[in-house]
Parts: structure tokens; C-alpha cells; sequence
């Protein structure tokens, strides 16, 4: 169950489009290690905007995410990459649908 998520909307400076992309990609090795980060998903909006939406049980959850590798390299690669600063929102999840099915270990963190 999910009761809180981000959502985090990044635009690309021109010509490091395809750079931002292969960062999302790479973030997906780190999340994996996550344990609380049950859905997180790297998204393109558009030419030079992109964006992660990512979910948590809780907010112990949602911040350990927060605090953890992927934001760290985020913000590290910003100024870099990004023709703004990321604009990070908090959310609560009214309702969600995810795999009824989860993995041995998420069954065992979250019932």
C-alpha cells in the first residue's frame, strides 16, 4: 500500500537532453536497492522536460528517498543538466493500483 508519493518535474537545458535521459535511466539501479520506494517511474513530458513520479508506504519512507543516492546525484548533476532547478512536490496518494502480487521481501516489509 501506498499513501505518499513525489513527483518531480525537471527541464533540460538545449543540448543536454539526451543526457537527462540516460541519468533517469541510470537512477533505476539505485532505486532498485530502495526497499521503501515501491513505484518510481523516469518520464519525458516533452522535447526538454522530464519528469520522476515515485511512491512510498510513508513518510519515513518518502523521506529516507529523499536523503538517499538519487537525490544526492540529482542535485549534484543540476546545474549541469537542468535549465532550472527541479521543482519537487510532495503528495498524498488517494488510491492506487499496483501489481496484486508483490515480491517475497515487499510482502514481508508491508504485509
Amino acid at each position: 500500500m501506498v499513501t505518499v508519493a513525489l513527483f518531480v518535474r525537471l527541464e533540460a537545458k538545449l543540448g543536454k537532453e539526451a543526457e537527462v535521459e540516460a541519468f533517469l535511466k541510470g537512477g533505476l539501479a539505485i532505486v532498485e536497492e530502495e526497499p521503501a520506494t515501491i513505484a518510481w517511474f523516469a518520464i519525458r513530458l516533452g522535447p526538454t522536460t522530464f519528469g520522476i513520479f515515485d511512491a512510498f508506504p510513508d513518510e519515513a519512507g518518502r523521506q529516507a528517498h529523499l536523503s538517499g543516492r538519487v537525490a544526492a546525484a540529482l542535485m549534484a548533476k543540476a546545474p549541469e543538466l537542468l535549465a532550472t532547478p527541479p521543482v519537487i512536490e510532495k503528495a498524498d496518494v488517494l488510491a492506487s493500483k499496483l501489481p496484486k502480487k508483490a515480491p517475497a521481501f515487499l510482502s514481508k516489509l508491508f504485509g
